[in-house]
C-alpha cells in the first residue's frame, strides 16, 4: 500500500514546480448518474488520488505556494448521520486530521468562502482544465494567470514508485487467475456473456473491486472490432476468442490481451497469424529499456508485422513502400501500446514541454500491443485467414537495465494455451 508519507511527498514535489504567489485546486471526482437517480458506482479522480489516496466525493485539495512556503489544504465533507445512514460513513474533520498530513483540514461547506481570500493572495491559479471548475473560474474573471495542473501531475505520474508497481504487480497477478480460468473451460456453445462473467467473478472474488475497463470477449469475428464490448453472442466451435480484460487493484490497473481457441486447439491458419504476432511482440519488448522511444517501438512492429504478412500472401510488394502507402493499417490500425497506472491508459504526457517525444525511463509502466485483424468479409486476403483477430497484449516496466514484463507468468505460446491445466 502507498503511505501517508508518500502522498504527502507527491503534494510537496508538485507546489514546488508552481509559480510563486500561485495557489493550485485539484477536486475529487462527483458521483455520475446512470439513469434517473441512480448512479454509477463511483471511481475517485486518478490525479486527486494520486496526490491525497482519499476515496471520498465532495472533497478538494489545495496548493498555496508562497515565495518558498507551501501550504497544503484538504476540504471534506461533514459528518451527517441523516445523510451517513443512505450513503455511508464519512471520514469527516477530525479523523481527517489524524490521517492526513496537511497543514489545515476544513469542511468542503466552507469551500466558497476560503478559495475567495486564497485567490486575492494569490497571482495565478491552477487547475484541471479538463473538469467543470465554473466554482473556481466564477472567482478569479480575467485577473489571475490560467494553468493546466494536469499536465504537471501527468508528468510525475510517468515514473511509478515501488509501492505503485507493486499494485500493479497485485492486480497483474488477478488478472492472471481470471485469463487462466477461462483458458481452461470447456467453451464450446458458451456465450461471449458467460465468459466475461466468469473474469470479473475472480476480480470481484480477489477484492479488485473495479474493472480497469470493460471487459472484451471478442469471439471469431468480434475480435476485428477493436473495441467490441457488447459480448453477447454464442462462441463458435473453430474460431478464436480475443480476450482483453484486466483489474484494477487500489486503483491501480492491469491490461492484458490474450487469443484463444473456443475449442483449445488452434487450426493451421490460426497457429500462422498467431505464432508471427507473438514473434513480433516478443522481438519489440526486448527492445525496451531506458533512452528507447516508444515511436521507434512502435515504427519496428509495423516492419515485423508487415513482414509477416507478406510472406503470408497478405500483403504485396516491399515492406517500405506498404507502410509509406499505409496498406498495412487496416489490418494493423492502432499503436503498440500506451502507459499504464492509474488509468489503463495513463493520463501522462507522451511529450515534453517542447514537443519532443519522451524517452523511456526506469519507472515507467507501458502495454506493448501487436495485433492483426482480417475482418470476414475482406476478399483481399486469402480465404483462410478472413475472420480471424489476434492481437497479444502484456504490461512493461522500464528497469534501470531494461525491462520487466509484469504480465510474463500468464501463457500465451500456442503449446501453453493448448495444454494448460
Amino acid at each position: 500500500m502507498i503511505s501517508e508519507k508518500e502522498y504527502k511527498q507527491r503534494r510537496e514535489d508538485l507546489a514546488d514546480s508552481l509559480s510563486k504567489n500561485s495557489l493550485a485546486v485539484i477536486c475529487s471526482a462527483s458521483y455520475k448518474i446512470r439513469s434517473n437517480d441512480t448512479e454509477y458506482p463511483y471511481r475517485q479522480d486518478s490525479n486527486f488520488y494520486y496526490l491525497t489516496g482519499f476515496k471520498e466525493d465532495n472533497s478538494t485539495l489545495v496548493l498555496i505556494k508562497k515565495k518558498k512556503k507551501i501550504k497544503t489544504i484538504l476540504f471534506v465533507a461533514k459528518k451527517d448521520k441523516a445523510l451517513e445512514l443512505w450513503t455511508g460513513k464519512r471520514v469527516g474533520v477530525k479523523k481527517a486530521k489524524k490521517r492526513f498530513l496537511v497543514d489545515e483540514i476544513f469542511l468542503s461547506d466552507e469551500f466558497d468562502a476560503k478559495i475567495k481570500e486564497y485567490i486575492s493572495e494569490s497571482k495565478s491559479i491552477y487547475f484541471d482544465f479538463s473538469r467543470d471548475n465554473q466554482n473556481i473560474k466564477k472567482y478569479v474573471k480575467n485577473l489571475y494567470s490560467y494553468k493546466n495542473i494536469a499536465k504537471k501531475i501527468g508528468m510525475m505520474r510517468l515514473i511509478k514508485s515501488e509501492a505503485e508497481i507493486a499494485l500493479i504487480k497485485k492486480a497483474i497477478s488477478i488478472t492472471k487467475e481470471a485469463h487462466h480460468k477461462v483458458m481452461k473451460m470447456d467453451k464450446v456453445s458458451k456465450n461471449e456473456r458467460q465468459l466475461q462473467a466468469e473474469l470479473e467473478y475472480v476480480f470481484k472474488n480477489n477484492m479488485a473491486y473495479n474493472d480497469a475497463y470493460t471487459s472484451i470477449v471478442a469471439g471469431g469475428n468480434s475480435a476485428n472490432t477493436l473495441h467490441y464490448i457488447t459480448n453477447d453472442k454464442p462462441l463458435i466451435d473453430g474460431d478464436l476468442i480475443l480476450i482483453d480484460a484486466g483489474c484494477e487493484y487500489e486503483y491501480y490497473a492491469s491490461d492484458i490481451t490474450r487469443t484463444i481457441p473456443v475449442n483449445s486447439k488452434f487450426s493451421q491458419a490460426q497457429k500462422d497469424i498467431y505464432n508471427f504476432v507473438l514473434e513480433v511482440e516478443e522481438k519489440i519488448i526486448s527492445m525496451i529499456k531506458p533512452t528507447v522511444l516508444r515511436s521507434d517501438l512502435h515504427k519496428k512492429s509495423e516492419e515485423l508485422l508487415v513482414d509477416g504478412m507478406i510472406k503470408l500472401g497478405i500483403l504485396k510488394g516491399k515492406t517500405k513502400n506498404i507502410i509509406k502507402k499505409q496498406k498495412h493499417k487496416k489490418y494493423y490500425p492502432h499503436g503498440i501500446g500506451h502507459w499504464m497506472g492509474l488509468d489503463v491508459h495513463d493520463d501522462c504526457p507522451y511529450k515534453d514541454k517542447k514537443g519532443n517525444e519522451i524517452a523511456l525511463e526506469s519507472g515507467m509502466v507501458l502495454t506493448i500491443e501487436p495485433a492483426l485483424y482480417f475482418d470476414k468479409s475482406d476478399k483481399a486476403i486469402p480465404k483462410k485467414y478472413r475472420g480471424i483477430g489476434i492481437r497479444i497484449e502484456d504490461d512493461i516496466l522500464v528497469t534501470k537495465d531494461g525491462y520487466e514484463n509484469l504480465s510474463m507468468d500468464i501463457v500465451k505460446s500456442i503449446k501453453d494455451i493448448e495444454n494448460i491445466k
